[in-house]
């Protein structure tokens, strides 16, 4: 079973985890400074929590309708190319006394931008990590972006208060910069994955393979049980209140999670894949099972065991990217990623606002809970649709996808 150490070995892969590293931490940064500056301009609590939802909605556009760019067109000059563009929409942004309306619509089109070159990288890195280092460095990227969003939410308000929150745009836009030039220098060219043989619309190729072949849509539905557990972060800052604790605590809530999931991928790249995909069921319930607990009223501390339970239970998603991402011919890898990637935020978009409704009627820990509870629910039946899939079945038995039928059955 290979290390982190051989899959560091490989050039390609230390220029897109380097490259992932700094853009990530970058738009932390970016975030936190964005609603800095928004909030002094406006002094609206309203607008800035508006600005900083509109780093995340465009995911569901950009999802469906851009990721296949990384199939159409070679996927490194896709990953240039959009590093580029948001370096340069978020230069723009930090110029001073841009307009409200313009900064948004510039928020947006840099989100967007961002959609083709996450699902040119994700579809990339089987190349470039070929059998079992695909999972193990798969499983080191997810870590460190989940190492890099924790370190940029930290930090972020403090280098907003010594550059200022243009600055801390300007910084951002650097590191997409070096993003850019870490790919250049490092990743090797390779044609278009995809070779366009008809006029269907790409998007309908895509919907098409994923919704005829069970085990795509068993791996999309485990993944969108997210939307359950993460009722804990969205309701972190409210349950703090009523554990009397303070900001300290909302901090250390999403550290916990964080840490646990952090956790658990590393535990999972050092199993076998047929020892993965048996667990893969059994810790979507895990994500859940924990919050149900919070029923009891726990502590501060227990809270925090609770949290980082459910993160390494979620550390599932290393099992379902992986295996989708590999059950999926070349030449529509991007475009599927994209869906799938658009349904999991769909799920936990409506997770956050079910769980914020939910919270102005019952106190956080019961929302929790019940969220627990019906995940648990979810998962169970997203297991059972799992051991149904003869998909699945041929993939634990070979431990391979064999290809035979990927390209008669989407198109």
């Amino acid at each position: 079973m290979p290390g982190f150490r051989e899959v560091f070995t490989v050039g390609e892969y230390r220029a897109l985890f380097a490259a992932h590293f700094v853009s990530i931490a970058g738009d932390q940064f970016a975030r936190v400074a964005l609603s800095v500056h928004v909030y002094a301009r406006t002094e609206s609590a309203g607008l800035t929590a508006l600005t900083y939802a509109l780093t995340f909605l465009p995911d569901l556009v950009g999802g469906p309708l851009l990721t296949g760019l990384a199939d159409r067109f070679p996927r490194r000059q896709v990953m240039i190319t959009t590093d580029l563009v948001r370096a340069l929409l978020l230069a723009l942004m930090a110029i001073p006394q841009v307009p409200l309306w313009l900064l948004c619509t510039l928020l947006v089109a840099a989100q967007l931008a961002g959609a083709p070159g996450n699902a040119a990288r994700a579809a990339l890195l089987p190349q470039v990590l070929p059998g079992e280092l695909y999972a193990v460095g798969q499983a080191a990227m997810n870590t460190v972006t989940q190492v890099a969003q924790v370190a940029g939410f930290v930090t972020g308000g403090g280098l907003v208060a010594w550059i200022g929150a243009r600055g801390v745009l300007l910084a951002d836009a650097a590191t997409f910069l070096a993003s850019a030039l870490l790919i250049t220098r490092w990743v090797i060219h390779r044609p278009a994955s995809m070779i366009v043989r008809d006029r269907t619309w790409h998007l309908v190729q895509g919907v098409r393979l994923v919704s005829r072949r069970p085990m795509l849509r068993a791996l999309v539905a485990m993944a969108c049980v997210s939307g359950f557990y993460i009722a804990g972060e969205a309701l972190a800052a409210p349950y703090a209140v009523e554990l009397g604790a303070g900001p300290i605590a909302v901090g250390l809530m999403f550290a916990a999670y964080a840490a646990g999931t952090a956790t658990g991928m590393l535990v999972l790249a050092r199993l076998t894949e047929p020892a993965r995909l048996r667990a893969m069921p059994l810790l979507v319930i895990a994500a859940c099972a924990p919050l149900t607990l919070c029923v009891l009223q726990p502590g501060l501390a227990g809270v925090l065991l609770l949290f980082t339970l459910s993160g390494a239970g979620s550390s599932y998603h290393l099992v379902t990217a992986t295996t989708f991402v590999r059950a999926v011919p070349d030449e529509l890898r991007g475009q599927s990623f994209g869906l799938a990637v658009t349904a999991l935020r769909v799920s936990q978009g409506l997770g956050v606002a079910a769980a914020g409704v939910a919270a102005d009627h019952w106190a956080p820990h019961l929302v929790v809970a019940a969220a627990g509870a019906l995940g648990v629910l979810t998962a169970c039946g997203t297991a059972w649709l799992w051991t149904l899939s003869n998909d699945a079945s041929r993939w634990g038995a070979t431990s391979r996808w064999d290809g035979q039928d990927g390209a008669q059955k989407y198109g």
